[in-house]
């Protein structure tokens, strides 16, 4: 039965930096720059990710393009053991549960659009945003309605397979989230003041950072690039032998970069501009931001293409998520994609429903100090993806065979680029699972 095939090398790369690109770059990465140094988090995070988050990545699409099969063959195919199946069970699992709380704040986000949308058409009056968005959110009936839209919208993609697709789509979606951003870019940066938030932003002063913020900058070059979940197992898996692994792991790197600075841009100058402080997570996009442009003129126009590059970016990384569940199901049987992507969908709403009513009905539901909400994404952010990169690296680094891997990379024993394949190899055995390890033991215990 043949494997389905991306249709172009540029197919890929977008498909591949749109999983990477999504909460990590848009909404984790503002709020963590602004609470580690500013500019100085900023350079550290370049420094991090170009030269460890590229190696991991580099490490997933071996063992994607290696296999030719899903993430739970794949690693059985390569180590040649059936126990290895758990490596890609883990990735599974831990990508499901993912989207069952990031389909919540895609659902966040088409309820806003709407909402911005009102006001802009002066349907809707918003004149506190943090009380409107305390509303929104606890309101079932809104939450798991605009949850489920989304998923759909995403299984919908899916099911159309990937060149007609996730390719498709991630052509027509990644090259509008940077002329989205774009636009909002330079609005922002010719308020008036916005100076302030452009030299806070992109002057590196290393005495803002602490040894805290140096962890979190190893952490979210981790989860900036989706390592760790085997969703670019997955999408390496439909790559033909034609594709250079190394430029393309280059270019998903800086494409996630550039949409991370461009998320600073567009919202440090905006919020220096009106002297806002920057808020954390849901405050910053749903309750700052929108204050922010309200006061400007033709704001909220500028608002609501921020939302819409937010939803592409939100969309493009939800595509994998129920990709690597199809692919692990229909193994390689294209007939059965339609109906498992919808299948799938419908099994994360059940799973969602409970974090998506977590800050309703279910808010009292506090288990080990967090919601249900905060808990599922602590056991994913913090425990699981982690443990998936950790498992990539040991996978690649021990069990995996040398020459697969270069026969991967196009090295040969002669060859120029024997001394760098033999630097990967050296990183992937003894400092990539040291900086991991480090990173998991802050994230639990920090």
């Amino acid at each position: 039965m043949e494997r389905s095939r991306w249709g172009s090398k540029i197919g890929f790369v977008l498909a591949a930096a749109g999983s990477a690109i999504g909460l990590g770059a848009l909404w984790r990465f503002p709020y963590m720059t602004a609470e580690h140094g500013g500019g100085a988090f900023l350079l550290v995070f370049l420094i991090l990710t170009l030269f460890i988050g590229t190696p991991l990545l580099l490490s997933e699409f071996v063992i994607g393009r290696a296999s030719q099969r899903n993430p739970i063959e794949g690693f059985e195919y390569l180590g040649s053991k059936k126990a290895y199946r758990l490596f890609g069970w883990l990735g599974n699992i831990a990508v499901f549960l993912l989207f069952s709380f990031y389909s919540v704040i895609g659902g966040w986000i088409l309820l806003y659009l709407l909402v911005a949308i009102g006001d802009l058409a002066s349907v809707v009056a918003i004149e506190d945003y943090g009380v409107a968005f305390e509303n929104i959110i606890a309101n079932p009936f809104y939450v798991i309605i605009a949850q489920a839209v989304f998923i759909f919208l995403t299984a919908f993609i899916v099911a159309q397979g990937v060149q007609k697709g996730l390719e498709r789509a991630s052509k027509v979606m990644m090259p509008m989230l940077f002329i989205l951003f774009l636009i909002v870019i330079i609005r922002s940066v010719t308020l008036p003041g916005a100076g302030e938030g452009l030299s806070f932003f992109l002057t590196a002063d290393f005495s803002q950072i602490s040894a805290e913020g140096l962890l979190y900058a190893l952490g979210q070059s981790f989860f900036a690039l989706s390592i760790g979940a085997t969703t670019m197992i997955t999408y390496s898996s439909y790559l033909g032998k034609e594709q250079n692994l190394t430029q393309s792991a280059i270019s998903i790197v800086l494409m996630n970069v550039a949409i991370s600075i461009m998320a600073g841009l567009a919202v440090f100058p905006a919020i220096a501009s009106l002297g806002m402080g920057a808020a954390e997570g849901p405050g910053l996009v749903f309750i700052v931001l929108p204050q922010v442009f309200q006061a400007i003129p033709l704001g909220m126009l500028f608002y609501i293409l921020f939302l819409g590059a937010f939803l592409f970016a939100t969309l493009t990384s939800s595509i994998s998520m129920i990709e690597i569940n199809v692919a692990n199901t229909i193994k390689g049987n294209e007939r059965k994609r339609r109906s498992k992507a919808y299948l799938f969908g419908f099994f994360v709403l059940l799973a969602g429903i409970p974090s998506s009513l977590s800050y309703g009905v279910l808010s009292d539901v506090i288990l080990f100090g967090r919601s249900i909400f905060d808990n599922v994404d602590f056991l994913v952010s913090n425990i699981m993806l982690p443990t998936g990169a950790f498992i990539s690296t040991i996978f690649v680094g021990y069990i995996m065979e040398r020459r697969i891997a270069m026969e991967q990379l196009n090295v040969d024993e002669n060859g120029k680029l024997l001394g760098v394949f033999k630097l990967w190899i050296f990183m992937l055995r003894y400092v990539l699972p040291v900086a991991i390890l480090i990173v998991f033991a802050v994230s639990i215990f920090g």
